[in-house]
């Protein structure tokens, strides 16, 4: 037996975990236990404990997958020949269309060598600008509000363990007891201290239920209650004016702007009441230490960034951060989601969170690549305006897949489904069939998290380290290994390496001076020291757990407020689209689904999709509890079960987003800042349905991969297929296009 500590592979806490290994069982797994890590300290959460399965799972692709023709079967392949297709097709593309029509999405679960690598090999390698990833369409607007107030973005700029010694902790748009429980115990000691507990959330969510004050708005008017709040704040005195004198620059503009934000004003805006928002200014100014973190439910939405910095403004008028136990923070979702973002896979940035139309920055990272700075492309386009013109005139015609399920996760993902089947050539690496994998050319079989080593970045900016229990099965091979033999292939393989450590040190070297300033962390230090906190510098350099405490990394040590105004979300509701749609976390499932869908405690938990709404909006439409119900936006149309709960605002619906069928409702309409979609709100119909939707059989099983992708016809634009391959559970969901909804229904 053999014995590994590692961490979970899911979500941004990174909690620490050991499995034992049985080597005469070509390293089976046969138990798994929660470690006594900072962030969990010996907790695990469902999905935690159940990880283990997923590795000897019998849907797992263990060998390359090749489509010899449009529309035709996926069938085994060889490295070789999956390699050469793809080779083949990089150059073809580049000689006809240009270097900046191959590109590659990647995702917020790739560990920091590999979003190193990736960002590395569509500049070195293909010297393409088009690269984004998944983290666009999760963390974006907060971190472009931290970058331009404080200079830096770090999720939580202290450690996670600081909560419980906050007197007063809001939560704005955030349910951690479903999306990250083990953080709970932080929580729960901070409760039993005394602390009191504000959550902002249109839903009366687990998180909520436990707090001392819950404020209900209507989704896509937080900027509106953060701005009303900061008007109470000043109104009343309880500002910090020597904080904000000594510390901060561009107060006046702020103060200035929610003199509009008057309490009745906002409370007809939001719904949220005056007294319940003068309780929350008090404990926020009085009840301290205190601290406002955020999440995607205040984010993802067209004005996300200016919502961000509105509590933001807030918690820095009222003198919060840099102050022990006190601050601003987001709540990081995906398992590398701080990482992920550091080190090259935004289209805008290389790595160290350097700028890529920074000259200086060009020329270091160029340096250590031993390329000209000259042959590093501009910034290209994020995340949704990249997708959105795929295999159009002047967009990517070949794209390559990591970490991502793109087909589910975007937003208005029947047009997704349409551009991904546009282009010439669609590459995907991952562990299972995906949705998006089942519609591509060559799939890619990639290593799991306890078969690779490299480091990972959990929401508190502590680098860990994830270390292989296992080797990997089959013909399996680990991304490194991948981009490493696609770039010999292409004759820039000099500058690629296949070993996780290597490219660390590289990884080191290139952030050095940068705002994530990685070159003091060795993997010797990660093991050491229960992992190390970014900036560090050197390798005498402690680390920084706590940011702040003597200034902000801006060019004048200063903190900026930026005055920010409410402004509509891109759609509201009309007499046609009467509701709010939002969407968000089940305790039980993860991202797109396709691990957790897979897993049978898991599934068992939360087999299928369900609409959440109010009972008294259930009633209007004739809807009882478990009715099969319809909702339909202006981009299509999905079908779920009805949940009937009080704790949801009457006006609005919920929708979880582990399945297909909900990212067919959402609105793609992008922050100007960050280009963030908006997830979180959009104008909704809802009415009672027969059943759920037909649609084809794409299930697969490992016996017959081969066969269960032929039968996947994803090839529709008004049809998306609701069970996934070879996913159980959940009902099947359709939508339908706008124009085809009007045909249908008479509309205009």
């Amino acid at each position: 037996m053999t014995v590994t500590e590692t961490h979970c592979p899911y979500c941004a806490l990174q909690c620490g975990m050991t499995l034992q290994a049985d080597a005469a069982d070509r390293g089976k797994v046969v138990r798994l236990e929660p470690a006594d890590f900072p962030v969990n300290r010996g907790g695990l959460c469902a999905k935690g404990w159940t990880a283990a399965e997923l590795l000897g799972h019998e849907d797992r692709l263990l060998t390359p997958l090749v489509r010899e023709r449009k529309g035709g079967p996926l069938r085994p392949a060889s490295w070789d020949e999956a390699l050469g297709v793809i080779t083949a097709a990089i150059r073809r593309s580049q000689r006809e269309y240009g270097r900046d029509s191959v590109g590659a999405f990647g995702g917020g679960g790739l560990t920091n060598e590999k979003a190193y690598t990736l960002g590395k090999f569509v500049r070195v390698a293909l010297r393409s600008s088009a690269i984004d990833y998944n983290g666009r369409f999760c963390m974006s607007s907060a971190a472009t509000a931290a970058n331009r107030s404080f200079g830096v973005d770090r999720g939580l700029p202290f450690p996670l363990e600081d909560v419980a010694r906050a007197q007063t902790l809001m939560l704005v748009g955030a349910n951690p007891a479903d999306a990250m429980p083990p953080s709970m115990q932080h929580l729960e000691a901070g409760r039993a201290a005394g602390a009191r507990h504000i959550v902002v959330d249109p839903r009366r969510t687990a998180t909520a239920r436990d707090a001392y004050l819950h404020l209900q708005p209507l989704p896509g008017t937080d900027l509106a209650l953060a701005n009303g709040l900061l008007h109470i704040a000043v109104r009343e005195g309880l500002i910090d004016e020597a904080f904000i004198r000594d510390r901060t620059t561009g107060f006046d503009a702020v103060r200035a702007a929610v003199t509009g934000y008057w309490p009745q004003r906002v409370e007809r805006m939001t719904g949220v009441s005056e007294t319940d928002m003068r309780e929350c200014v008090r404990l926020l100014a009085t009840q301290r230490p205190s601290m406002i973190l955020t999440a995607r439910g205040a984010e993802q939405h067209s004005n996300g960034t200016d919502t961000a910095q509105a509590w933001l403004n807030l918690a820095l008028a009222l003198g919060l951060v840099g102050r022990p136990y006190e601050g601003y923070g987001t709540i990081t979702g995906q398992g590398n989601g701080q990482g992920g973002r550091e080190h090259g896979q935004k289209a805008d940035q290389l790595p160290g969170y350097r700028r890529l139309d920074d000259p200086a920055a060009r020329a270091h990272v160029a340096g250590v690549w031993g390329i000209d700075a000259d042959e590093l492309p501009r910034p290209g386009l994020s995340a949704y305006e990249m997708l959105d013109r795929l295999g159009t005139p002047g967009g990517v015609r070949v794209l390559l897949v990591l970490a991502s399920n793109i087909a589910v996760s975007a937003p208005h993902s029947s047009r997704m489904l349409e551009r991904l089947r546009s282009l010439d050539l669609l590459v995907v690496s991952d562990i299972f069939l995906s949705e998006t994998a089942a519609l591509a050319d060559v799939v890619l079989p990639t290593a799991q998290w306890a078969e690779e080593e490299g480091t990972m970045t959990n929401l508190e900016g502590r680098v860990i380290r994830r270390r292989r229990a296992l080797p990997p099965p089959g013909e399996v091979r680990t991304d490194l290994s991948v981009l490493k033999e696609l770039a010999d292939r292409l004759g820039r393989g000099q500058f690629f390496s296949d070993r996780p450590r290597e490219v660390f040190e590289e990884l080191r070297r290139a952030s050095a001076g940068g705002v994530a300033d990685y070159a003091g962390i060795t993997y010797e230090r990660i093991d050491k020291e229960d992992g190390v906190f970014w900036p560090c510098p050197a390798e005498d350099h402690p680390g920084t757990p706590r940011l702040f405490a003597d200034g902000f990394p801006t060019a004048d040590g200063r903190a900026r407020f930026h005055r920010v105004e409410h402004r509509d979300p891109h759609e509201t509701p009309d007499r046609q689209f009467p509701y709010v749609l939002t969407t968000g976390r089940l305790m039980r499932q993860y991202q797109s689904g396709t691990q957790t869908r897979r897993v049978k405690e898991l599934d068992a938990a939360a087999p299928e999709p369900m609409a959440e709404l109010h009972p008294d909006l259930a009633r209007r439409h004739g809807i009882a509890d478990g009715d099969w119900v319809e909702l339909r936006t202006r981009r299509g149309a999905a079908r779920m079960r009805a949940r009937c709960d009080p704790g949801v605002r009457p006006d609005t619906i919920f929708a979880p987003f582990h399945w297909p069928g909900t990212n067919v409702l959402t609105d793609p309409a992008l922050d100007p800042h960050s280009r963030m979609p908006a997830f979180k709100a959009c104008a909704v119909a809802i009415s009672r349905a027969d059943g759920p939707a037909e649609a084809a059989d794409v299930s697969a099983s490992a016996a017959g991969i081969a066969a269960g992708a032929a039968r996947a016809d994803f090839g529709q634009v008004d049809e998306l297929i609701g069970d996934g391959v070879g996913a159980r559970g959940g009902g099947v969901r359709v939508s339908r296009t706008q124009s085809e909804l009007d045909r249908t229904r008479g509309g205009a």
